[in-house]
């Protein structure tokens, strides 16, 4: 399959390049061109990203880039909706102008958190600028485009020390360097999501019509805490790391950007077609720790 990736140089990108399918020829792109495979585009420039989807002739369209930072979102409101939303409105009209699929890339996070669990048809209701900005993109999606996959991730795992932001990235730095102490919420749940898992789900729906948006996370639910301490336990630290559970408040000053509660998502749709490839989050983290970190925290904390 020929394959276009829009805004590639994430955490997210790096899983589409790690488990890219022998016989695929995709292009991924960025404007930050932090790997040698990464093209040049800012996709917020329409005419520039209309011109090199063109250039390529993809038989599918994948826009994967935003700002993911909640607090930057919060901060700069502007800049989050021109990169989650208008963007995405530019490869709305790039994919229906070429008559090709278009793939966005959503999140848990557009809902409030006020049930137990959410599944594909539950009604979103975003807290903050980042997850509005995601849903308008969402919406408009559903609304504009016939041939389309939407696919919402959880607490996104993978890229390694390099690339990876999220949580299992900032306790893996503090556990490189030298911390024997964490402090960790234990008011927030959710679903981590690894992104080779993702990548690898992803690219089997095109393989099918079934179009339409899925939730597609990590299977088993689970809390900030709870990965905390499985992932010290992974890395063989829980006999010399101690865990403190704190509440969000604890971080108010660093994330002061409204969150959920309950991030939790069930890949309810993707059960019923049969196409749930998404591992258990346990599984998941321990290859992820294996892969990218292990060694590297290991070698930091004797070194």
């Amino acid at each position: 399959m020929r394959i276009y990736v829009a805004g590639a140089g994430g955490m997210l990108g790096e899983g589409f390049k790690r488990t890219q399918r022998a016989g695929d020829d995709i292009r991924y792109s960025d404007k930050d061109q932090n790997a040698p495979w990464l093209e040049l585009l800012d996709f917020r420039d329409f005419d520039a990203y209309r011109a090199e989807v063109a250039a390529f002739e993809p038989e599918v369209l994948i826009h994967l880039g935003a700002h993911t930072s909640l607090e930057y979102c919060e901060d700069n409101p502007d800049d989050a909706y021109a990169t989650n939303t208008l963007a995405v409105e530019n490869a709305i009209t790039i994919a229906n102008e070429r008559d090709i699929p278009l793939v966005y890339i959503s999140t848990a996070g557009i809902f409030n958190g006020e049930k137990d669990l959410y599944d594909d048809w539950d009604q979103p209701d975003p807290l903050g600028v980042y997850a509005r900005s995601k849903y308008m993109g969402e919406l408009a999606v559903q609304q504009r485009v016939a041939r389309h996959y939407i696919c919402r991730a959880g607490w996104m795992m993978g890229g390694g020390v390099e690339k990876d932001k999220k949580f299992v990235s900032k306790i893996g730095k503090q556990l490189m360097a030298g911390a024997d102490e964490l402090n960790i919420v234990d008011d927030k749940d959710g679903t981590p999501t690894l992104t080779w898992d993702f990548a690898k789900n992803l690219r089997g729906l095109l393989d099918t019509p079934y179009y339409g948006l899925y939730n597609m996370v990590c299977g088993g639910l689970t809390s900030r805490l709870e990965v905390g301490v499985e992932m010290v336990r992974l890395l063989g630290l829980d006999n010399s790391v101690r865990i403190n559970a704190v509440p969000s408040s604890h971080f108010a000053q660093e994330f002061f950007a409204p969150r959920p509660p309950n991030e939790r998502l069930i890949n309810r749709k993707l059960d019923l077609r049969g196409m749930n490839m998404m591992r258990d989050w346990r599984e998941a983290l321990r290859d992820y720790l294996d892969a990218d970190w292990k060694d590297a925290i290991s070698a930091a904390r004797q070194g």
